[in-house]
């Protein structure tokens, strides 16, 4: 059985992604809190909490340092600000950075030697804002263009020892998705998740993925609303 770290797994599209993998793979419940994670856990055949702050580089190690075989890791956890560049605090830009691309690159760099030794997979949730921005979203474009770059670099360094593969949803039916649009100025009550790409159906990238054959890799995927549902 698989082992797959999967961090953000408390909510929205980690979440998914851990009760899909979950199925027929150990599953380290990232979260940053002990309920968050042990939520998810009692759900899955087979899961432990993997309970760390991201942004924490001495207790990334540590937490590291204990697990036994990882096959792969999926990094779903972030965060979305939106605000106008001459408005966006000092603050802001370190933490969505921390957060978005300083902690992918901490969490990876540890759990390489791991990933070396199962001929692992690397997932980045990404974002469709890492091709694209727009008013009031360099702060998170930002760390999605960063992302990506890491990721392909990620990939070039690692070849010939494990896969990286980066997916880019569209808007997707979450919380996030909610403040989103809520940032954009839509009411509440006007939000209608169902037009949107749902968080399974982004698990079910995340698995076809990973059940790819060693004689094959997606280096970058798209996923986007369909306009059909």
């Amino acid at each position: 059985m698989r082992t797959v770290l999967i961090t953000g797994a408390s909510r929205g599209i980690g979440r998914a992604i851990a009760e899909n993998l979950g199925r027929d793979s150990h599953i380290l419940v990232g979260s940053t809190t002990p309920e968050g994670a042990d939520a998810v856990v009692k759900t899955l055949p087979s899961a432990e909490p993997f309970v760390v702050d991201l942004t924490d580089p001495d207790a990334v190690e540590a937490a590291v340092a204990k697990l036994d075989r990882v096959d792969a890791v999926v990094h779903s956890a972030g965060m979305l600000e939106l605000a106008p560049i001459a408005e966006v605090t000092w603050k802001q830009w370190q933490d969505s950075f921390g957060l978005n691309l300083f902690a992918v690159a901490g969490l990876t760099k540890h759990l390489l030697p791991k990933l070396r030794e199962a001929r692992g997979t690397v997932v980045t949730i990404n974002s469709g804002s890492g091709f694209h921005s727009g008013p009031n979203q360099a702060l998170y474009s930002g760390t999605k263009y960063a992302l990506r770059a890491f990721t392909d670099a990620l990939r070039a360094e690692e070849a010939g020892h494990i896969r990286v593969t980066s997916v880019h949803p569209g808007r997707v039916n979450t919380e996030m998705q909610q403040a989103l649009r809520r940032a954009e100025g839509h009411a509440d009550e006007d939000y209608d998740g169902s037009q949107w790409a749902q968080p399974a159906s982004i698990a079910d990238t995340v698995r076809t993925v990973l059940d790819l054959g060693e004689d094959a890799t997606v280096p970058e995927i798209r996923v986007n609303p369909s306009g059909l549902a």
